[in-house]
């Protein structure tokens, strides 16, 4: 019965066709950008929890954070030095090595090409806490360090904007300085906007000699626990010994923030979480509009199909089959608009990234992933979208007297 009512409903849809598509076009449009805005929040969350799950679930980053109490104007942050990292990594007994990263934006330089990129200041320590390799040549080592060698590894990034065939051995400027580049890192792509591939690391020796040790007191400290620690224990121990170093009394507030793997994961995914969430609540708007049209013209079908319907009654159709045929017919409409909807959001959430992409390529985002869970959903939503806005205009149907129905001109 129910193949035979979708048969009938198709049938009718078809013989409509251009006023079908315009009923549906409301759900085809919010459908659509419920799954390309769903595609692309996805497709970033699931590389930023691939990249965060590389670095392991030891890692552990300190920074300055004043808190409310930052002055706006001055935007100064309270100190956090190598020094400090030196204690927790002597004190705490959960902690096995660390590195401490100093930011900064520099200018690169390479015969006659120039390129504005991030530096990193870090130790040796670097590759394996965040999990990072060096592709080509090698990583600085402790005797680079204690001598404060002028060397750097670069991202792919920088070797394809300063037009580098091969790098290894070349010199680069950074700034006002000349370095040797030892090596190039593996290619990893976007990362909370940034590309992670034009980046130009240094020892961290290196930086303070050329920036000066006053300028390396407001740094990044990135842990790695040893293996089977307690990450509470690890947090505590951190939090215990930067409070005693930065004369902190007690009732005064952290002037630091100890952030775990699995916490930068919860925040980020909550932020899109709640960024998903208030799209799809601003694109419901279109999904309504477009049941209300779907209601429209189900009640339209049923007055030009009165007489079908008084014929149907009189060789003795029931209320309930009269009932379900417009019904499905609804819901045909409805599904029609989602399947086409839901086909048109990756292939819009596809196109978005290539544009945005291509006209801003530092946002580098990744590739739309569209879950299954939300193809299950929007075909569920638009169900229900079928049968709310169907069921009046079906049960008007069901009601129609036979005898009325076959007088109908």
């Amino acid at each position: 019965m129910f193949g035979e009512n979708l048969s009938i409903a198709l049938r009718a849809i078809y013989a409509n066709k251009m006023r079908s598509i315009l009923t549906v076009l409301g759900v085809m449009v919010g459908v659509a950008a419920v799954i390309a805005v769903v595609s692309l929040v996805q497709g970033m969350q699931y590389k930023l929890s691939a990249d965060l799950q590389t670095i392991g679930s030891n890692y552990i980053e300190v920074f300055p954070d004043a808190g409310e109490d930052r002055n706006a104007a001055l935007q100064k942050l309270p100190r956090l030095t190598l020094d400090d990292a030196e204690a927790v990594r002597k004190s705490a007994t959960a902690i096995r090595q660390f590195t401490p990263i100093y930011l900064s934006n520099v200018e690169t330089k390479s015969g006659g090409a120039t390129h504005r990129a991030q530096l990193w200041a870090v130790n040796s320590q670097f590759q394996e806490i965040f999990n990072r390799w060096v592709e080509h040549g090698r990583f600085f080592g402790p005797l680079d360090e204690e001598a404060a060698k002028r060397v750097c590894i670069i991202g792919a990034t920088i070797a394809e904007k300063l037009h580098i065939a091969d790098p290894l051995g070349r010199n680069i400027r950074i700034n006002n300085d000349d370095y040797t580049i030892i090596g190039m890192m593996e290619k990893k792509g976007g990362m909370f906007g940034q590309d992670q591939d034009d980046v130009v690391y240094i020892p961290f020796a290196t930086a303070s000699a050329s920036y000066g040790r006053e300028n390396m007191d407001r740094l990044v400290l990135a842990f790695q626990m040893r293996s089977g620690s307690d990450l509470d224990l690890a947090k505590e121990q951190i939090t215990d010994l930067l409070r005693s170093r930065h004369h902190l009394k007690k009732g005064q507030a952290n002037d630091f923030r100890i952030l775990a793997q699995e916490e930068i994961l919860k925040i980020i995914s909550g932020a899109l979480t709640t960024t998903t969430a208030v799209m799809g609540a601003v694109v419901g708007i279109a999904l309504l509009v477009g049941g209300i049209g779907i209601m429209n013209i189900m009640l339209v079908s049923v007055t030009e199909r009165t007489r079908e319907i008084g014929v149907r009654k009189s060789i003795g159709a029931r209320r309930r089959d009269v009932l379900v045929q417009f019904l499905v017919e609804a819901v045909a409409l409805s599904g029609i608009g989602g399947v086409i909807g839901i086909t048109g959001g990756y292939f819009l959430a596809a196109g978005a990234r290539l544009v945005l992409n291509h006209s801003f390529p530092a946002l580098n985002l990744p590739p739309a992933h569209t879950p299954l869970w939300a193809v299950a959903l929007a075909f569920g939503f638009c169900a229900l979208l079928g049968i709310l806005f169907g069921i009046y205009p079906a049960a008007k149907a069901s009601k129609l007297d036979p005898i009325e129905a076959l007088r109908y001109e």
